[in-house]
């Protein structure tokens, strides 16, 4: 299996630049199993798709302004984006610099301090000390950028301080959104709750390394990055008796399918708080949805890789060429599908 059986064309301009003024306005491709035809629907429409009885599993991290700026000693400019913050005042992050500084250095930040070189991994991420005033994540709201994705071709705005976020975030720690959840808004969620569809939640801090793209040809050669994840008692117990009533679990996005199978122990959902770096590609039996709701992924991209795994390949890349005809907007800010596997029906 090579990388670039996961290529597909998509014209420029169906990158979302910006987000839909209301969030449930996006679009839906409704992917039913087998040969079914697609739908061309909006989110709004997702309580008709579900029964009552089903649950919905959600991540409910909070994007940290995770992108600073600054200089090394030599006037060099350097450009930092926070993977993970560590225990006393580190973390772990990307840097854009013509030149790797040498560790023991410091960059001078904009906004005010320092960051201490500390270790450069060979994983190509960094280890930084900050010398700021007060704790690290605090010191953060205030001094860092919210960090867009690199595909998006401008500046953050305020706007974006609100839209780059879920309505129900509220453990902060990731660097990128769970873009799947950013369709959901309050009266979305109320239309769930009042047809019988449950809502749960995990916790999975998205990386920056989500970003980066497979360099290997040989797909099962590459090593996925490394994210903290939270998949707690009342979640589990909620799954259990979902499934137990003859419900089905609905994940939104691909964070909670990687949640959810890294806490898999055979075919049973325990209790999982701790790091994961699973890599969900074709051939891969994904045990713990029965239906996902995401958005559309980049070309050749892990997330591509994992929905082809739930889905069916050939079915994916169906969609997505309906999805390039039909002008739909993609990536973080575009429009979603609703995906079910192709051994279980709607």
């Amino acid at each position: 299996m090579k990388k670039s059986d996961f290529h597909y064309d998509l014209p420029p301009e169906l990158i979302a630049q910006a987000p839909l003024p209301e969030r449930s306005a996006s679009r839906l491709l409704h992917v039913p199993p087998g040969a079914a035809p697609f739908a061309d629907l909006h989110v709004r429409d997702l309580p008709a798709l579900l029964r009552p009885g089903d649950l919905l599993v959600f991540n409910d991290t909070r994007v940290i302004p995770a992108r600073l700026f600054g200089a090394k000693p030599s006037g060099g400019r350097v450009e930092i984006l926070i993977e993970r913050l560590l225990p006393g005042n580190a973390a772990r992050a990307q840097l854009g610099v013509s030149k790797p500084p040498q560790v023991g250095s410091r960059i001078a930040l904009d906004a005010g301090g320092e960051a201490e070189v500390v270790a450069r991994g060979d994983d190509g991420f960094w280890e930084l000390r900050f010398h700021v005033h007060g704790a690290l994540a605090d010191w953060l709201q205030h001094a860092g950028q919210l960090p867009l994705p690199p595909y998006i071709e401008r500046q953050p705005d305020k706007a974006d301080a609100e839209r780059y976020q879920t309505v129900f975030a509220r453990e902060a720690g990731a660097v990128a959104a769970p873009t799947a959840g950013l369709h959901f808004d309050a009266p979305l969620l109320e239309a769930l709750r009042a047809r019988g569809i449950g809502i749960g939640h995990i916790t999975l801090h998205v990386g920056a390394g989500t970003f980066q793209p497979v360099r290997v040809d040989d797909v099962r050669q590459h090593r996925m990055h490394s994210e903290w994840i939270n998949v707690g008692a009342e979640l589990v117990e909620q799954v259990r008796r979902t499934r137990a009533a003859g419900g089905r679990v609905i994940a939104v996005g691909t964070t909670v399918v990687r949640a959810l199978e890294s806490a898999m122990v055979g075919d049973v959902l325990q209790p999982f708080a701790g790091d994961t770096s699973i890599f969900i590609f074709p051939g891969y039996r994904i045990r713990s949805i029965d239906a996902l709701l995401t958005n559309f992924h980049l070309p050749e991209s892990t997330l591509l890789m994992l929905v082809s795994a739930f889905a069916g390949k050939a079915r994916i890349f169906a969609a997505y060429e309906h999805a390039v005809r039909q002008r739909y907007r993609f990536f973080s800010y575009g429009d979603a599908m609703l995906l079910w596997p192709q051994e279980a029906g709607a």
